[in-house]
């Protein structure tokens, strides 16, 4: 438990160097790290809990920020469209009952994004042990929150208040500037389509690779970050073609809409939604018949805006089309295996006219008794042209194995040689753990075969022990003159034969018995 502790604590605030935990106050009365929450440092465990109720939450409020924006932008349209309906004015309560909802709404969205930027900064200081929230405060995250703050505060105020907006009509065929009294409900509206970006943030949260312990700790060990960017890239490779439709349709209704809001006023053509969708769809495709013309600059930005996100719409549709196109591994496993075959033939052919071509300038040349110069100018034509078809099949046998030896097979190649190298390497790990038994065990062989005759001996002394116990059990005489002719020590120290028989004959006698 104290090695698990001792990991999670940061360099940031240690309490193992006092001499820079000085009890001393920074700024307004903020006492230093050596405060009393460094006594009592939570443990990897709690951390871990916490930081996964954060991510709870975090969720959760970045889902009431994306309903809370949705619902401005939904109220947003239906006033508007009410009001360029002439169902009401401006002025009368029902818009401005309306527009205070969207205030209300806006309010309580800016208090979420809030909420959930107070949680990132939790988060920071959990994931890096700190204790003031002032030290995840960097100028990249203050200028995104104030961003995001700036994005989503701007909405139509309640109340009517009017401009005077001058533009030079293009649709006319004499021109002139015309001017229009146009109320603040439309530069104001329009910024609020900018919400939009809290869906990204949801999916991100929503994610399974976001989610999941394992992908976020296969993407730590490679170094992925897994950010909006990441899980973009994913749906684009998972699903490429629903993206696209569903981003390209959005567009579409959003520009449309907003082109209509800007031109509305001063040009009678742009008040019908399906015209402005003609002219967006039109400058997305990069055509522009010129039938229609936006005349404001609020409008010319849309449509500028429009035509380069149909740019890079339609690069995004080849680069999808060309990969659904494109042949899969085994297909291109085949095509070059047919190709290959072919070329072969195509090989043995051109070897074969080389052959004919030789053995018919050698007969027309050799082996007639008048040669024909136009046949053989003939068939050194064919020679020729023979040779250079041999020449181009080899090349484009080369190439088609250039061709054929790709990346991805290189890299299937070098999985395969690593599984077999892996392989013998741990058969051979087998015979060596298998050898070494077979030494142990003939060395403990060797030793038995060392104490052999030395129990052999053993057993033989045992076994003349016995037989000599049962000798003397069965005959008491003659053990008993054997021992006592063995205890009279010899006359001379060479006795005489005469005396030899004296002495063995009992044993003989026993012996024999």
């Amino acid at each position: 438990m104290q090695q698990e502790e001792g990991a999670g604590v940061a360099l940031v605030g240690h309490v193992d160097y006092p001499r820079f935990m000085e009890d001393r106050t920074i700024g307004t009365g903020y006492k230093g790290p050596s405060s009393g929450s460094l006594k009592h440092k939570p443990n990897v465990g709690y951390r871990l809990g916490r930081r996964k109720a954060l991510f709870e939450k975090r969720k959760r409020i970045s889902d009431y920020a994306l309903v809370m924006g949705m619902f401005g932008i939904i109220v947003m349209v239906i006033e508007n469209e009410l009001s360029s309906a002439g169902v009401y004015r401006k002025d009368e309560f029902y818009s401005i009952a309306l527009k205070t909802l969207i205030s209300v709404s806006t309010v309580i969205l800016l208090g979420l994004i809030v909420a959930y930027h107070a949680l990132e900064v939790q988060l920071f200081m959990i994931d890096n042990c700190a204790d003031d929230w002032r030290i995840a405060m960097t100028w990249q995250r203050i200028c995104q929150i104030s961003m995001e703050l700036i994005i989503c505060a701007v909405h139509p105020i309640p109340g009517h208040y009017r401009f005077v907006w001058t533009t030079k009509l293009a649709n006319r065929q004499n021109g002139g500037i015309g001017s229009k009294c146009v109320p603040y409900d439309v530069p104001l509206s329009l910024p609020m389509f900018l919400r939009l970006y809290l869906i990204c943030r949801v999916m991100l949260l929503h994610s399974k690779l976001f989610t999941d312990a394992s992908s976020r700790s296969i993407g730590a060990l490679n170094r992925i970050n897994f950010n909006t960017r990441f899980v973009l890239k994913t749906l684009m490779t998972i699903c490429p073609g629903t993206v696209l439709l569903v981003f390209m349709v959005s567009l579409w209704i959003i520009a449309s809409w907003t082109l209509r809001q800007c031109e509305r006023f001063h040009d009678e053509e742009h008040a019908n939604l399906l015209n402005a969708m003609w002219l967006i769809a039109i400058t997305f495709l990069s055509v522009g018949f010129g039938d229609i013309v936006p005349n404001t600059y609020c409008g010319r930005g849309i449509a500028v805006s429009t035509g380069i996100m149909g740019a890079g719409c339609t690069a995004l549709l080849v680069a999808v089309v060309s990969r659904k196109l494109e042949l899969t591994r085994a297909e291109k496993h085949v095509h070059n295996f047919m190709m290959d075959t072919q070329l072969t033939k195509r090989l043995k052919n051109a070897a074969a006219n080389v052959l004919r071509e030789t053995w018919l300038i050698y007969k027309h040349t050799r082996l007639v008794k008048r040669v024909n110069p136009g046949r053989v100018r003939t068939h050194q034509r064919k020679f020729l042209l023979a040779i250079y078809a041999l020449r181009k099949v080899k090349m484009d046998q080369r190439k088609l194995m250039d061709n054929a030896n790709t990346i991805t097979d290189m890299a299937k190649t070098q999985n395969t040689v690593y599984e077999i190298v892996s392989d013998m390497s741990t058969r051979q790990d087998t015979l060596e753990d298998r050898l070494t038994n077979m030494e142990e065990k003939l060395s403990a062989l060797q030793e038995q075969l060392d104490l052999l005759p030395d129990l052999i001996a053993s057993r033989i002394q045992t076994q003349q022990e016995k037989i000599e116990q049962r000798r003397n059990f069965l005959h008491p005489e003659s053990a008993a003159g054997l021992q006592q002719s063995r205890s009279v020590p010899p006359a001379c120290p060479w006795p005489g034969p005469a005396a030899m028989p004296n002495v063995s004959r009992p044993a003989t006698t026993t012996t024999q018995s």
